[in-house]
Protein backbone atom coordinates (compact mmCIF):
# COMPACT_ATOMS: atom_id res chain seq x y z
CA UNK A 1 0.00 0.00 0.00
CA UNK A 2 1.22 3.52 -1.13
CA UNK A 3 2.45 5.97 1.57
CA UNK A 4 -0.40 8.55 1.32
CA UNK A 5 1.80 12.61 1.78
CA UNK A 6 0.30 15.10 4.04
CA UNK A 7 -0.04 18.56 2.77
CA UNK A 8 2.82 19.59 4.97
CA UNK A 9 5.06 16.68 3.25
CA UNK A 10 3.77 17.94 -0.43
CA UNK A 11 4.27 21.78 0.50
CA UNK A 12 8.06 20.61 2.05
CA UNK A 13 8.65 18.97 -1.81
CA UNK A 14 6.99 21.70 -3.41
CA UNK A 15 9.71 24.06 -1.53
CA UNK A 16 12.70 21.72 -2.21
CA UNK A 17 11.83 21.84 -5.76
CA UNK A 18 11.33 25.46 -6.50
CA UNK A 19 14.56 26.32 -4.46
CA UNK A 20 16.37 23.84 -7.16
CA UNK A 21 14.89 25.87 -9.57
CA UNK A 22 15.57 29.45 -8.13
CA UNK A 23 19.15 27.97 -7.82
CA UNK A 24 20.07 27.84 -11.77
CA UNK A 25 23.02 26.46 -12.28
CA UNK A 26 24.09 25.91 -8.79
CA UNK A 27 25.36 28.45 -6.01
CA UNK A 28 29.30 28.08 -7.58
CA UNK A 29 27.85 29.19 -10.81
CA UNK A 30 25.77 31.81 -9.67
CA UNK A 31 29.02 33.54 -7.33
CA UNK A 32 30.71 33.24 -10.90
CA UNK A 33 28.22 35.63 -12.63
CA UNK A 34 28.10 37.84 -10.02
CA UNK A 35 32.12 38.03 -9.61
CA UNK A 36 32.26 38.76 -13.77
CA UNK A 37 30.06 41.90 -12.08
CA UNK A 38 26.67 40.79 -13.89
CA UNK A 39 23.75 40.09 -12.36
CA UNK A 40 22.42 36.39 -12.85
CA UNK A 41 18.85 36.26 -14.69
CA UNK A 42 16.55 36.14 -11.51
CA UNK A 43 18.22 39.28 -10.15
CA UNK A 44 18.24 41.26 -12.96
CA UNK A 45 13.82 40.33 -12.97
CA UNK A 46 14.41 41.25 -9.10
CA UNK A 47 15.94 44.72 -10.25
CA UNK A 48 13.39 45.58 -12.95
CA UNK A 49 9.93 44.58 -11.30
CA UNK A 50 7.88 46.20 -8.64
CA UNK A 51 8.64 44.53 -5.28
CA UNK A 52 6.58 41.30 -4.92
CA UNK A 53 4.61 41.61 -8.28
CA UNK A 54 6.28 38.52 -10.36
CA UNK A 55 4.55 35.45 -11.56
CA UNK A 56 6.84 33.38 -12.58
CA UNK A 57 5.30 30.55 -15.53
CA UNK A 58 7.03 27.37 -16.71
CA UNK A 59 9.99 26.99 -13.56
CA UNK A 60 9.35 22.90 -13.96
CA UNK A 61 9.10 22.53 -17.81
CA UNK A 62 11.80 20.38 -19.26
CA UNK A 63 13.55 19.60 -22.26
CA UNK A 64 12.30 16.41 -24.10
CA UNK A 65 15.72 15.51 -25.94
CA UNK A 66 16.86 12.22 -25.14
CA UNK A 67 20.07 11.95 -27.00
CA UNK A 68 23.97 12.75 -25.65
CA UNK A 69 22.58 12.32 -22.22
CA UNK A 70 20.17 15.41 -21.89
CA UNK A 71 17.53 13.28 -20.71
CA UNK A 72 19.74 12.17 -17.75
CA UNK A 73 20.57 16.89 -17.31
CA UNK A 74 18.55 18.76 -15.10
CA UNK A 75 18.32 21.83 -16.60
CA UNK A 76 16.98 24.62 -14.13
CA UNK A 77 13.54 26.23 -15.88
CA UNK A 78 15.63 25.06 -18.82
CA UNK A 79 17.86 28.01 -18.87
CA UNK A 80 15.10 31.02 -19.27
CA UNK A 81 13.05 32.65 -16.22
CA UNK A 82 9.64 33.64 -17.77
CA UNK A 83 6.22 35.00 -16.41
CA UNK A 84 4.82 38.54 -16.12
CA UNK A 85 5.23 41.36 -13.45
CA UNK A 86 4.71 44.82 -12.75
CA UNK A 87 6.97 47.93 -13.59
CA UNK A 88 6.17 51.45 -12.70
CA UNK A 89 2.88 49.59 -11.77
CA UNK A 90 2.13 48.65 -15.35
CA UNK A 91 1.92 45.15 -16.06
CA UNK A 92 4.64 43.46 -18.53
CA UNK A 93 5.50 39.96 -19.58
CA UNK A 94 9.74 38.98 -19.93
CA UNK A 95 11.99 36.70 -20.29
CA UNK A 96 15.45 36.36 -18.74
CA UNK A 97 17.89 33.83 -20.06
CA UNK A 98 20.04 32.04 -17.45
CA UNK A 99 23.79 31.82 -18.41
CA UNK A 100 24.72 29.50 -15.08
CA UNK A 101 22.34 26.72 -17.03
CA UNK A 102 24.45 25.86 -20.04
CA UNK A 103 25.39 28.98 -21.19
CA UNK A 104 21.39 30.55 -21.54
CA UNK A 105 21.75 28.05 -24.67
CA UNK A 106 18.07 28.01 -26.03
CA UNK A 107 17.00 24.56 -26.79
CA UNK A 108 13.37 23.98 -27.79
CA UNK A 109 11.43 24.04 -24.45
CA UNK A 110 13.64 27.03 -23.50
CA UNK A 111 12.51 28.94 -26.92
CA UNK A 112 8.75 27.58 -26.80
CA UNK A 113 8.54 29.68 -23.23
CA UNK A 114 9.73 32.70 -24.64
CA UNK A 115 7.40 32.44 -27.36
CA UNK A 116 4.63 31.80 -24.96
CA UNK A 117 5.40 35.12 -23.33
CA UNK A 118 5.27 36.59 -26.35
CA UNK A 119 2.01 36.02 -27.18
CA UNK A 120 0.62 36.03 -23.48
CA UNK A 121 2.17 39.96 -24.30
CA UNK A 122 0.25 40.20 -27.40
CA UNK A 123 -2.99 38.98 -26.05
CA UNK A 124 -2.86 41.19 -22.80
CA UNK A 125 -2.01 44.17 -25.12
CA UNK A 126 1.32 44.42 -22.61
CA UNK A 127 4.82 45.42 -23.46
CA UNK A 128 7.39 42.25 -23.66
CA UNK A 129 11.44 43.13 -22.25
CA UNK A 130 14.14 39.75 -23.14
CA UNK A 131 16.96 39.97 -21.27
CA UNK A 132 19.49 38.58 -23.04
CA UNK A 133 22.54 36.52 -21.67
CA UNK A 134 22.74 33.30 -23.99
CA UNK A 135 25.76 31.18 -25.80
CA UNK A 136 23.58 30.60 -28.86
CA UNK A 137 21.77 27.69 -30.05
CA UNK A 138 21.54 24.42 -27.88
CA UNK A 139 23.70 22.23 -30.48
CA UNK A 140 22.27 18.75 -28.61
CA UNK A 141 19.13 19.50 -29.85
CA UNK A 142 19.78 19.98 -33.02
CA UNK A 143 17.46 21.63 -35.64
CA UNK A 144 14.72 21.17 -32.68
CA UNK A 145 16.98 24.14 -30.90
CA UNK A 146 16.27 26.00 -34.55
CA UNK A 147 12.87 25.55 -34.86
CA UNK A 148 12.82 27.32 -31.60
CA UNK A 149 14.56 30.58 -32.94
CA UNK A 150 11.89 30.10 -35.56
CA UNK A 151 8.90 30.09 -33.39
CA UNK A 152 10.47 33.23 -31.52
CA UNK A 153 11.25 35.68 -34.36
CA UNK A 154 7.75 34.70 -35.75
CA UNK A 155 6.31 36.24 -32.66
CA UNK A 156 8.49 38.85 -32.20
CA UNK A 157 6.66 39.96 -35.95
CA UNK A 158 3.57 39.30 -34.65
CA UNK A 159 4.06 41.50 -32.00
CA UNK A 160 5.65 44.08 -33.82
CA UNK A 161 3.56 47.62 -33.57
CA UNK A 162 0.96 46.10 -31.10
CA UNK A 163 3.25 46.48 -28.17
CA UNK A 164 6.57 47.60 -27.52
CA UNK A 165 9.06 44.93 -27.37
CA UNK A 166 12.66 45.75 -25.83
CA UNK A 167 15.47 43.90 -25.83
CA UNK A 168 18.57 44.27 -22.59
CA UNK A 169 21.90 42.26 -23.90
CA UNK A 170 23.65 41.62 -20.68
CA UNK A 171 25.90 39.09 -21.90
CA UNK A 172 26.68 36.89 -25.12
CA UNK A 173 23.79 37.20 -27.81
CA UNK A 174 25.52 35.28 -30.21
CA UNK A 175 24.43 33.65 -34.06
CA UNK A 176 20.86 33.30 -34.56
CA UNK A 177 20.24 34.79 -31.00
CA UNK A 178 21.06 38.07 -32.03
CA UNK A 179 18.16 38.48 -34.66
CA UNK A 180 15.58 38.33 -31.74
CA UNK A 181 16.29 41.29 -30.22
CA UNK A 182 16.82 42.84 -33.83
CA UNK A 183 13.42 42.12 -34.16
CA UNK A 184 12.17 44.54 -31.18
CA UNK A 185 11.81 48.20 -30.94
CA UNK A 186 14.39 48.89 -28.71
CA UNK A 187 18.03 47.44 -28.09
CA UNK A 188 19.56 47.91 -24.61
CA UNK A 189 23.31 46.73 -24.27
CA UNK A 190 25.83 46.93 -21.66
CA UNK A 191 29.40 47.02 -22.33
CA UNK A 192 29.99 43.39 -20.64
CA UNK A 193 27.91 42.15 -23.52
CA UNK A 194 28.76 41.30 -27.38
CA UNK A 195 26.24 40.59 -29.98
CA UNK A 196 27.56 38.95 -33.58
CA UNK A 197 26.30 36.85 -35.92
CA UNK A 198 29.82 35.08 -36.80
CA UNK A 199 32.15 35.59 -33.69
CA UNK A 200 36.11 36.11 -34.39
CA UNK A 201 37.40 32.81 -34.49
CA UNK A 202 34.83 32.11 -37.56
CA UNK A 203 35.80 35.11 -39.00
CA UNK A 204 38.92 34.81 -39.06
CA UNK A 205 38.67 31.61 -40.31
CA UNK A 206 36.74 32.02 -43.28
CA UNK A 207 38.30 35.70 -44.28
CA UNK A 208 41.10 35.52 -42.29
CA UNK A 209 40.23 38.63 -40.69
CA UNK A 210 41.04 39.07 -36.75
CA UNK A 211 38.91 41.22 -34.56
CA UNK A 212 38.45 40.97 -30.96
CA UNK A 213 34.90 40.41 -29.59
CA UNK A 214 34.82 44.21 -28.33
CA UNK A 215 35.78 45.33 -31.90
CA UNK A 216 33.36 43.42 -33.86
CA UNK A 217 30.39 43.26 -31.17
CA UNK A 218 30.60 45.21 -28.56
CA UNK A 219 28.41 47.74 -27.57
CA UNK A 220 30.34 50.58 -28.28
CA UNK A 221 30.65 48.92 -32.09
CA UNK A 222 27.40 48.51 -32.76
CA UNK A 223 26.57 52.15 -31.16
CA UNK A 224 29.09 54.12 -32.98
CA UNK A 225 29.06 51.83 -36.56
CA UNK A 226 26.93 49.04 -36.94
CA UNK A 227 23.90 51.09 -35.50
CA UNK A 228 21.93 48.11 -34.25
CA UNK A 229 21.71 49.23 -30.79
CA UNK A 230 19.54 52.01 -29.11
CA UNK A 231 21.46 52.42 -25.81
CA UNK A 232 24.70 52.07 -24.49
CA UNK A 233 24.69 50.74 -19.91
CA UNK A 234 27.82 50.50 -18.16
CA UNK A 235 25.92 47.66 -16.62
CA UNK A 236 23.27 45.72 -15.74
CA UNK A 237 21.47 48.11 -13.16
CA UNK A 238 22.26 51.00 -15.75
CA UNK A 239 20.65 48.90 -18.54
CA UNK A 240 17.03 48.31 -16.53
CA UNK A 241 17.27 52.02 -15.73
CA UNK A 242 17.00 52.90 -19.42
CA UNK A 243 14.19 50.34 -19.71
CA UNK A 244 12.02 51.61 -17.04
CA UNK A 245 12.46 54.94 -18.25
CA UNK A 246 11.73 54.08 -21.71
CA UNK A 247 8.65 52.40 -20.47
CA UNK A 248 7.74 55.33 -18.70
CA UNK A 249 7.12 57.37 -22.09
CA UNK A 250 5.18 54.39 -23.94
CA UNK A 251 1.63 53.29 -23.74
CA UNK A 252 0.81 49.30 -22.90
CA UNK A 253 0.09 48.58 -26.79
CA UNK A 254 -1.17 50.55 -30.01
CA UNK A 255 -4.42 51.28 -28.96
CA UNK A 256 -3.98 53.36 -26.37
CA UNK A 257 -2.24 56.64 -25.48
CA UNK A 258 0.73 57.21 -23.64
CA UNK A 259 0.58 57.97 -19.88
CA UNK A 260 0.40 61.69 -19.01
CA UNK A 261 3.41 61.59 -16.21
CA UNK A 262 4.18 64.95 -13.82
CA UNK A 263 2.96 67.68 -16.34
CA UNK A 264 4.85 70.69 -16.26
CA UNK A 265 2.28 73.12 -17.19
CA UNK A 266 4.72 76.21 -17.47
CA UNK A 267 4.14 77.92 -21.13
CA UNK A 268 5.78 81.43 -20.13
CA UNK A 269 8.02 82.52 -22.39
CA UNK A 270 11.74 81.65 -22.35
CA UNK A 271 14.09 84.43 -23.46
CA UNK A 272 17.37 82.13 -23.71
CA UNK A 273 15.82 80.64 -26.85
CA UNK A 274 16.76 83.84 -28.46
CA UNK A 275 20.29 83.63 -27.84
CA UNK A 276 21.55 79.74 -28.84
CA UNK A 277 21.43 79.81 -32.56
CA UNK A 278 24.40 82.05 -34.00
CA UNK A 279 24.02 85.04 -36.08
CA UNK A 280 26.37 83.12 -38.68
CA UNK A 281 24.78 80.60 -40.90
CA UNK A 282 27.41 77.98 -40.86
CA UNK A 283 28.32 78.13 -37.57
CA UNK A 284 27.15 74.62 -35.27
CA UNK A 285 25.49 74.77 -31.78
CA UNK A 286 23.81 72.37 -29.91
CA UNK A 287 20.30 71.30 -30.75
CA UNK A 288 20.11 69.46 -27.45
CA UNK A 289 20.65 72.89 -25.98
CA UNK A 290 17.32 73.62 -27.94
CA UNK A 291 15.39 70.78 -26.74
CA UNK A 292 16.03 71.13 -23.04
CA UNK A 293 14.75 74.58 -22.73
CA UNK A 294 11.46 73.42 -24.83
CA UNK A 295 10.88 70.11 -22.91
CA UNK A 296 9.17 69.30 -19.69
CA UNK A 297 12.20 69.52 -16.78
CA UNK A 298 14.73 69.80 -19.41
CA UNK A 299 14.53 65.79 -19.62
CA UNK A 300 15.18 64.00 -22.56
CA UNK A 301 15.86 60.15 -23.36
CA UNK A 302 17.85 60.27 -26.53
CA UNK A 303 17.57 57.31 -28.61
CA UNK A 304 21.07 56.20 -30.47
CA UNK A 305 23.06 58.84 -29.37
CA UNK A 306 26.22 57.55 -31.11
CA UNK A 307 25.24 57.05 -34.22
CA UNK A 308 23.53 59.13 -37.51
CA UNK A 309 24.79 61.98 -34.69
CA UNK A 310 23.81 64.81 -37.37
CA UNK A 311 20.36 64.00 -36.66
CA UNK A 312 18.69 63.66 -32.82
CA UNK A 313 15.73 61.34 -31.95
CA UNK A 314 14.01 60.44 -28.55
CA UNK A 315 11.49 61.06 -26.41
CA UNK A 316 10.91 63.95 -24.03
CA UNK A 317 7.68 65.41 -22.69
CA UNK A 318 5.50 68.55 -22.98
CA UNK A 319 2.99 69.09 -20.27
CA UNK A 320 2.94 66.09 -19.21
CA UNK A 321 2.41 64.77 -22.60
CA UNK A 322 4.98 61.93 -23.92
CA UNK A 323 6.27 63.21 -27.82
CA UNK A 324 8.75 61.96 -29.96
CA UNK A 325 11.71 64.37 -31.08
CA UNK A 326 13.52 64.53 -34.59
CA UNK A 327 16.25 67.32 -34.83
CA UNK A 328 19.04 68.53 -37.05
CA UNK A 329 22.23 68.52 -35.31
CA UNK A 330 24.53 71.47 -36.47
CA UNK A 331 26.97 70.71 -34.72
CA UNK A 332 27.84 67.73 -36.59
CA UNK A 333 28.12 67.61 -40.51
CA UNK A 334 26.26 71.12 -40.12
CA UNK A 335 23.00 68.78 -39.55
CA UNK A 336 22.69 67.16 -43.25
CA UNK A 337 20.77 64.34 -43.71
CA UNK A 338 22.57 61.38 -44.88
CA UNK A 339 21.89 57.67 -45.79
CA UNK A 340 22.40 57.12 -42.03
CA UNK A 341 20.50 59.47 -40.48
CA UNK A 342 17.74 58.88 -42.99
CA UNK A 343 17.42 55.25 -41.57
CA UNK A 344 17.45 56.24 -37.87
CA UNK A 345 14.91 59.20 -38.73
CA UNK A 346 13.01 56.89 -40.51
CA UNK A 347 12.75 54.08 -38.04
CA UNK A 348 11.94 56.40 -35.11
CA UNK A 349 9.04 57.93 -36.59
CA UNK A 350 7.69 54.95 -37.74
CA UNK A 351 7.65 53.86 -33.97
CA UNK A 352 6.14 56.83 -32.75
CA UNK A 353 3.25 56.59 -35.46
CA UNK A 354 2.42 52.76 -34.23
CA UNK A 355 1.99 53.93 -30.98
CA UNK A 356 0.20 56.92 -31.14
CA UNK A 357 3.25 59.21 -29.63
CA UNK A 358 3.11 62.80 -31.69
CA UNK A 359 5.93 63.61 -33.54
CA UNK A 360 8.25 67.43 -32.94
CA UNK A 361 10.09 68.45 -35.72
CA UNK A 362 13.03 70.63 -34.50
CA UNK A 363 14.56 71.61 -38.55
CA UNK A 364 18.06 73.24 -39.33
CA UNK A 365 19.11 70.99 -42.28
CA UNK A 366 21.10 72.47 -45.20
CA UNK A 367 19.95 69.28 -47.82
CA UNK A 368 21.13 65.56 -48.44
CA UNK A 369 24.97 64.97 -48.12
CA UNK A 370 26.36 64.84 -51.82
CA UNK A 371 29.19 62.73 -52.43
CA UNK A 372 30.07 59.91 -55.19
CA UNK A 373 29.51 57.27 -52.09
CA UNK A 374 26.37 58.64 -50.82
CA UNK A 375 25.15 58.21 -54.15
CA UNK A 376 26.06 54.52 -54.58
CA UNK A 377 25.12 53.60 -51.01
CA UNK A 378 21.42 54.82 -52.17
CA UNK A 379 20.39 58.17 -50.33
CA UNK A 380 18.05 58.20 -53.40
CA UNK A 381 15.93 55.20 -51.47
CA UNK A 382 17.76 55.54 -48.03
CA UNK A 383 16.25 59.51 -48.16
CA UNK A 384 12.73 58.34 -49.66
CA UNK A 385 12.61 56.50 -46.19
CA UNK A 386 12.14 59.88 -44.62
CA UNK A 387 9.40 61.12 -46.80
CA UNK A 388 7.49 57.91 -46.77
CA UNK A 389 7.49 57.79 -43.00
CA UNK A 390 6.40 61.44 -42.29
CA UNK A 391 3.62 60.99 -45.23
CA UNK A 392 2.44 57.41 -43.87
CA UNK A 393 2.13 58.73 -39.95
CA UNK A 394 -1.36 59.91 -38.93
CA UNK A 395 -0.12 60.74 -35.44
CA UNK A 396 -0.04 64.50 -34.97
CA UNK A 397 3.25 66.54 -36.63
CA UNK A 398 4.05 69.68 -35.34
CA UNK A 399 7.13 71.19 -36.83
CA UNK A 400 9.53 74.16 -36.08
CA UNK A 401 12.27 75.90 -38.47
CA UNK A 402 14.37 77.29 -37.30
CA UNK A 403 17.54 78.41 -39.53
CA UNK A 404 17.87 76.45 -42.32
CA UNK A 405 15.44 74.69 -44.64
CA UNK A 406 16.71 73.93 -47.93
CA UNK A 407 15.81 71.60 -51.19
CA UNK A 408 14.41 68.06 -50.72
CA UNK A 409 15.37 68.09 -46.80
CA UNK A 410 12.70 70.73 -46.07
CA UNK A 411 10.18 68.43 -47.16
CA UNK A 412 12.00 65.53 -45.83
CA UNK A 413 12.08 66.81 -42.13
CA UNK A 414 8.07 66.87 -42.17
CA UNK A 415 6.72 70.46 -43.95
CA UNK A 416 3.09 70.79 -44.37
CA UNK A 417 3.02 69.02 -47.62
CA UNK A 418 3.84 65.71 -46.24
CA UNK A 419 1.20 66.27 -43.46
CA UNK A 420 2.42 68.29 -40.96
CA UNK A 421 -0.14 69.45 -39.02
CA UNK A 422 1.39 72.50 -37.46
CA UNK A 423 4.22 74.29 -39.14
CA UNK A 424 5.77 77.39 -36.95
CA UNK A 425 9.32 79.27 -37.99
CA UNK A 426 11.26 81.53 -36.04
CA UNK A 427 12.63 84.82 -37.91
CA UNK A 428 15.88 83.36 -37.83
CA UNK A 429 14.70 80.67 -40.57
CA UNK A 430 15.44 80.44 -44.29
CA UNK A 431 13.01 78.14 -46.47
CA UNK A 432 14.12 77.85 -49.76
CA UNK A 433 15.56 75.37 -53.21
CA UNK A 434 19.08 76.27 -52.05
CA UNK A 435 21.29 78.92 -49.96
CA UNK A 436 21.17 82.46 -51.10
CA UNK A 437 24.86 81.68 -52.42
CA UNK A 438 24.29 78.88 -54.40
CA UNK A 439 20.58 79.90 -55.84
CA UNK A 440 22.11 83.57 -56.64
CA UNK A 441 24.94 81.66 -59.00
CA UNK A 442 22.27 80.31 -61.17
CA UNK A 443 19.36 82.68 -61.34
CA UNK A 444 21.69 85.56 -61.76
CA UNK A 445 25.05 83.90 -63.69
CA UNK A 446 24.48 85.99 -66.78
CA UNK A 447 24.09 89.32 -64.96
CA UNK A 448 26.95 88.41 -62.22
CA UNK A 449 29.35 87.90 -64.97
CA UNK A 450 28.65 90.48 -67.20
CA UNK A 451 29.32 92.94 -63.73
CA UNK A 452 32.88 95.27 -64.02
CA UNK A 453 32.91 93.94 -60.30
CA UNK A 454 31.59 90.73 -60.29
CA UNK A 455 32.33 90.03 -56.68
CA UNK A 456 30.30 92.87 -55.31
CA UNK A 457 27.54 92.49 -57.79
CA UNK A 458 27.16 88.94 -56.68
CA UNK A 459 26.73 89.92 -53.13
CA UNK A 460 24.35 92.33 -54.02
CA UNK A 461 22.49 89.55 -55.37
CA UNK A 462 22.89 86.63 -53.01
CA UNK A 463 21.00 89.44 -50.26
CA UNK A 464 18.66 90.22 -52.69
CA UNK A 465 17.78 86.70 -53.35
CA UNK A 466 17.89 85.92 -49.82
CA UNK A 467 15.44 89.02 -48.78
CA UNK A 468 12.79 87.59 -51.05
CA UNK A 469 12.98 83.92 -51.23
CA UNK A 470 15.10 82.48 -47.64
CA UNK A 471 12.64 84.19 -44.95
CA UNK A 472 10.02 82.41 -43.95
CA UNK A 473 7.51 84.74 -44.50
CA UNK A 474 7.56 84.21 -48.33
CA UNK A 475 6.71 80.53 -47.30
CA UNK A 476 3.80 81.75 -44.69
CA UNK A 477 2.20 83.99 -47.45
CA UNK A 478 1.89 80.46 -49.27
CA UNK A 479 0.35 78.81 -45.87
CA UNK A 480 3.51 76.42 -45.61
CA UNK A 481 4.23 77.70 -42.53
CA UNK A 482 1.30 78.99 -40.49
CA UNK A 483 3.09 81.33 -38.40
CA UNK A 484 6.31 83.04 -37.81
CA UNK A 485 6.66 82.81 -33.87
CA UNK A 486 9.42 84.63 -31.14
CA UNK A 487 11.61 82.03 -29.92
CA UNK A 488 10.83 82.09 -26.66
CA UNK A 489 7.32 81.55 -27.37
CA UNK A 490 8.35 77.80 -28.98
CA UNK A 491 7.07 75.62 -25.77
CA UNK A 492 3.95 77.63 -25.45
CA UNK A 493 2.65 77.06 -28.75
CA UNK A 494 3.94 73.35 -29.36
CA UNK A 495 1.86 72.77 -25.77
CA UNK A 496 -1.26 74.19 -27.38
CA UNK A 497 -0.94 72.38 -30.59
CA UNK A 498 -0.48 69.43 -28.92
CA UNK A 499 -3.89 69.79 -26.90
CA UNK A 500 -5.55 71.04 -29.96
CA UNK A 501 -4.72 67.74 -31.84
CA UNK A 502 -5.21 65.05 -29.25
CA UNK A 503 -8.18 64.12 -30.90
CA UNK A 504 -6.66 64.34 -34.04
CA UNK A 505 -8.73 61.27 -36.20
CA UNK A 506 -7.13 60.42 -40.04
CA UNK A 507 -8.60 57.67 -42.22
CA UNK A 508 -6.33 56.40 -44.59
CA UNK A 509 -7.23 53.99 -47.80
CA UNK A 510 -8.03 50.57 -47.19
CA UNK A 511 -4.98 48.59 -47.93
CA UNK A 512 -2.53 46.20 -45.90
CA UNK A 513 0.60 48.73 -46.14
CA UNK A 514 2.37 50.21 -48.31
CA UNK A 515 5.76 49.66 -49.14
CA UNK A 516 8.59 51.12 -47.35
CA UNK A 517 11.62 52.09 -49.56
CA UNK A 518 14.18 48.75 -48.71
Amino acid sequence: MSKQHTMAERLQQLEEARTKVEAGGGAEKLEKQRARGKMTARDRIEELIDEGSFQETGAFRRNRTTTFGMDKAYMAADGVVTGSATVLGRPVHLASQDFTVMGGSAGETHSIKVTEMLEASLSTGTPFIFINDSGGARVQEGIDSLSGYGKVFYANVLLSGAVPQISIISGPCAGGAAYSPALTDFIIQTRKAHMFITGPGVIKQVTGEEVTQDALGGADAHMGRSGVIDFVADDDEQAILIAKKLLSFLPQNNSEEPPIVDPDDSIEPNEKLREIIPLEGNKGYDIRDIIAEIVDHRDFLEVQAGWARNIVVGFARINGRSIGIIANQPSVMSGVLDIDSSDKGSKFIRFCNAFNIPVVNLVDVPGFLPGVAQEHGGIIRHGAKMLFAYSAATVPKITVVLRKAYGGAYLAMCSKDLGADKVFAWPTAEIAVMGAEGAANVVFRREIEAAEDTEARREELVEEYRETFSTPYMAASRGLVDDIIDPADTRREIALSLELLAGKRQLRPAKKHGLFPA
